[in-house]
């Protein structure tokens, strides 16, 4: 039998599991479980590092043993799509992005996949600059997993334009294969890196999605005279709070965003979809900021 919000109420605590590799950074579980206490469920939330290959197995044995619900994060998210989208069920969303990240466990034994990280981003997006990508002329650094699915985001939410850059051209032709086929009339190109640090200065919001800057001494991808007052500058990474790209923006008088309101608001989501309540946001956010501030260097 399938975890119920009744049963989590009382009995034996329902499991939830992060499945990435690595995964032992991750804030979530601190997240999750303070969401859980605030709302009185019996439940816990934990790691479980999936080796490449690995993941059919693992949300097979999870489903096995009962499992309350899943995320999936760097590098599962296709893995998971491709999974479900063979043998279970996956949300629109899920669909358009190729990418799965939460894992709903449904009573009758089959798994739901969805995508929360796209309107998590949105969510993001809206509390801190109260803004949309509608209308703007967006610039995505990094065409990775996390680049694709906002690029193919901005896209469908009515984005002006969108320039891609990457050093990996192959990852930089799939984003624009993806934006070619969801958004066909889109102004949509691919340039290098020394040409995006011309046209970000024309460019309304820029995405930050590459690991540069997670570690002291990275350089920012772009050099001050990139930014101008008035832009919208959104960075991926949230520890350390504000990277070389961020404080480079925020001297040239460009508004800033790190992260953290992507991964609490993701979050969010996905409890509602597991749980069918209200997430708790404030308390989310309380213990995503006390734990970020035991690891900040």
């Amino acid at each position: 039998m399938r975890h119920s919000l009744a049963a989590m109420k009382k009995g034996k605590p329902a499991p939830f599991f992060l499945l990435g590799h690595p995964v032992g950074h991750s804030l979530s579980p601190a997240m999750h479980n303070a969401a859980f206490k605030a709302l009185g469920l019996r439940a816990h939330y934990a790691l479980l590092d999936v080796e490449p290959g690995d993941v059919p197995r693992a949300l097979a044995r999870l489903r096995a043993e009962n499992c309350g619900g899943a995320n999936v994060t760097i590098p599962h998210k296709e893995a998971a799509y491709h999974y479900l989208a063979a043998k279970h069920a996956l949300s629109d969303g899920a669909k358009t992005l190729h990418a799965v990240n939460t894992v709903v466990f449904r009573p009758d034994g089959t798994l739901f996949g969805d995508n929360t990280d796209a309107p998590g981003f949105l969510d993001a997006l809206r509390e801190a600059f109260r803004a949309t990508p509608r209308g703007k002329r967006v610039l995505l650094l990094g065409c990775g997993g996390a680049g694709r699915a906002l690029a193919l985001t901005c896209a469908l939410q009515g984005a002006a334009s969108i320039r891609v850059a990457d050093v990996n051209c192959a990852a930089r032709r799939r984003v624009l294969l993806a934006l070619r086929r969801a958004a066909p009339g889109l102004d949509f190109a691919g340039v290098s890196l020394d040409r995006a640090r011309v046209v970000a200065r024309d460019c309304d919001l820029i995405i930050h999605a590459t690991p540069i800057g997670l570690h002291p001494g990275d350089p920012s991808l772009l050099p001050r005279e990139s930014f101008r007052k008035g832009q919208l500058v959104f960075d991926l990474i949230y520890n350390p709070a504000v990277t070389p790209l961020l404080a480079t923006a925020r001297a040239a008088g460009a508004r800033t965003a790190n992260g953290l309101g992507m991964l609490l608001h993701q979050g969010a989501r996905a409890f509602r979809l597991w749980t069918g309540r209200q997430p708790p946001v404030a308390a989310m956010r309380a213990a995503l900021a006390k734990a970020l501030k035991t690891r900040s260097p």
